[in-house]
């Protein structure tokens, strides 16, 4: 790292071969150096116009209300004695909301977490904010890792952030200046940017929510592929979980018909879903097996919030009718497959 970035300082040039550094950290420099950009330049953290920033903050609108509560809640607890904060930008790079203890006495916070800075690669060179943008996945940047000296402070992870139509809408950064580098963060924001995409995901109106996992697991946590579908079984929201668990394609004239993927009717889900009757397995029309949950929309005051998890008396309740499904309603067999008795399968199942 250091004699690249020493090469780089001195020669405006990098060397054939960079051992140790990741390929993206390597592609950013050059397009720095492609648009005549060198480290030692003074960097200038401006805002865009007034004008600008009116349409970002608009059409980000529904982004920042929707991750508010999540980044308070989890980044807030999470963070709160490491001296990072957190940075949510739009597509451009531009920020949009600040969150956590920034210091707005220290300079160097000072010149990033303002609403309206443009923190995009053009810039600002290379960043965890550009990159993420750039790469759309979630990536960690230390300090000598950044193109210019000005902005070596930082040390940084972010991740992109995609709307219920597959779009990457901002990004999410975790920004600490001469803090101690936390790799953990990568974990950690990419934790929090699958939470604000479920939220998302579940504020689109809707009739019918799907969670997805394989077979195996219990769908009702953050890993879930989730789709929401209207009354006539259209899917108008997906995770890129579910996406990429049921190989759909975004292609600017919104996601399938549900019947187009799954070998069931969509009327069958919502049966199972107004019955209550827990995860079941689905045949899609790929040939793979997929375990669903199926809920009613919820329409009260918070919901999508509420919906982003699953209680765990329902995954329980949902665990146990599943054990007695598989054991082909054998009621003795399920309780010994869970290890507990079958007066407890009896009274849980009752419960429902």
């Amino acid at each position: 790292m250091d004699a690249a970035r020493r090469r780089l300082l001195d020669h405006a040039s990098l060397p054939g071969e960079l051992h140790g550094i990741e390929p993206w950290i390597t592609a950013s420099w050059q397009r720095c150096l492609a648009r005549g950009q060198r480290p030692r330049e003074r960097v200038v953290f401006d805002c865009v116009s007034a004008s600008a920033m009116r349409r970002a903050l608009e059409a980000s609108h529904a982004l920042r209300l929707t991750a508010a509560p999540v980044i308070d809640h989890t980044l807030g607890r999470a963070m709160s004695d490491t001296g990072y904060f957190a940075l949510l930008t739009d597509a451009q790079g531009i920020v949009i909301d600040v969150h956590g203890p920034a210091d707005m006495s220290n300079r160097h916070i000072h010149a990033i977490a303002r609403i309206g800075v443009d923190l995009s690669e053009p810039a600002i060179g290379t960043s965890a904010i550009g990159a993420a943008l750039a790469e759309r996945t979630s990536v960690w940047l230390h300090r000598g890792e950044h193109f210019f000296e000005d902005t070596a402070v930082y040390s940084c992870a972010g991740a992109p952030l995609f709307d219920p139509d597959g779009a990457c809408i901002g990004m999410l950064d975790l920004t600490g200046v001469m803090a101690p580098e936390r790799r953990a963060l990568k974990h950690l924001v990419s934790v929090t940017a699958r939470r604000i995409e479920n939220a998302l995901v579940l504020r689109r109106p809707h009739a019918l929510v799907l969670r997805l996992t394989w077979p195996g697991h219990l769908p009702g946590d953050d890993d879930d592929g989730l789709l929401v579908l209207d009354a006539d079984g259209r899917i108008v929201g997906a995770n890129r979980t579910a996406a990429e668990m049921l190989d759909l394609r975004a292609d600017g004239t919104g996601w399938p018909h549900a019947d187009e993927i799954f070998a069931v009717p969509c009327g069958d889900l919502l049966g199972v879903a107004r019955r209550d009757r827990g995860p079941l397995e689905v045949p899609t029309w790929g040939g793979l097996r997929v375990l669903a949950l199926a809920q009613l929309a919820r329409h009260t005051p918070g919901a999508e919030a509420a919906a982003t998890s699953v209680p765990l008396r329902s995954r329980e309740a949902a665990l146990i009718r599943h054990a007695v499904a598989e054991a082909g309603g054998n009621v003795a067999e399920a309780a010994r497959r869970l290890g507990i008795s079958r007066a407890t399968v009896y009274r849980k199942l009752g419960q429902r």
